[in-house]
């Protein structure tokens, strides 16, 4: 009798999976390729509704079930709540993909103990507390992916606040890696240059291609296809995976 094969690989069919942040931008494209890979979408979204709104329009053609929760991350009752809300809904939680994020400039010779708490708030805190109420939903196993940032390992001078709460980031992601093995799985993606800032100047994009190996800026879609990748692969965990291109290699 032939050994039965091993496969590394978790199927996302029928699997329930919240994307925090979902409504648009790196966020849209995470959901949507989860959701053609299988998996049902909890879709949250803070202020954008009608982007939320044509995001689980576009969901549901791909012919998954989507939901909408509307929380503000940087209220722990409002985590709790929605926790609640997509327990009611589904009943279970496989994948949480822990997007939400603020970027603000704090150069820090004007920096405020308030614009520091703001970042922390939602970019580590909510990430945090949504591992910490995802956790008990996957009584199956599952996995969590956080959307950290380049800058994490490699700062900015004019962003002290966003940077430091992607490296913590990063470092709750080890932290809860091995908090939740073996059953959960919690892992982390950097994105590079994905998305321009609204106000950087063509020169300083010039510049920062310059240093990519790959020589072009990274899509939406890149991001999205490594958190499908973490998702699926069962035996990786409290990693973080750079999707950057090369630029911040060595």
């Amino acid at each position: 009798m032939a050994s039965r094969r091993y496969n590394p690989v978790m199927d996302l069919d029928g699997k329930v999976a919240l994307v925090t942040g979902s409504a648009k931008r790196i966020g849209k494209a995470i959901a949507c390729q989860l959701a053609n890979a299988g998996a049902d979408i909890a879709l949250h979204y803070r202020n954008s509704q009608s982007e939320a709104q044509e995001t689980g329009k576009e969901i549901a053609y791909l012919g998954g079930q989507v939901r909408l929760f509307q929380a503000d991350l940087s209220e722990p009752d409002q985590i709790r709540s929605m926790f609640a809300a997509v327990s009611e809904q589904f009943g279970r939680l496989d994948v949480l993909v822990n997007n939400a994020s603020i970027c603000g400039r704090t150069p820090i010779g004007d920096l405020t103990a308030e614009q520091w708490d703001k970042q922390f708030a939602v970019n580590a805190r909510a990430a945090a507390l949504c591992i910490r109420h995802a956790a008990p939903l996957m009584s199956d196993g599952g996995a969590i992916i956080n959307i950290a940032d380049v800058s994490a390992g490699s700062p900015w001078a004019g962003y002290p606040a966003y940077c430091a709460s992607k490296a913590a980031l990063v470092a709750l992601t080890k932290s809860a890696a091995k908090a939740l093995a073996p059953k959960v799985r919690v892992n982390a993606v950097s994105p590079g240059a994905i998305l321009w800032a609204d106000d950087m100047p063509d020169g300083q994009k010039a510049k920062v291609l310059e240093h990519i190996p790959m020589k072009r800026q990274g899509k939406a879609q890149d991001v999205a296809a490594a958190v499908v990748f973490l998702a699926q692969q069962d035996y990786i965990t409290g990693q973080e995976l750079r999707v950057d291109g090369g630029w911040k290699t060595g």
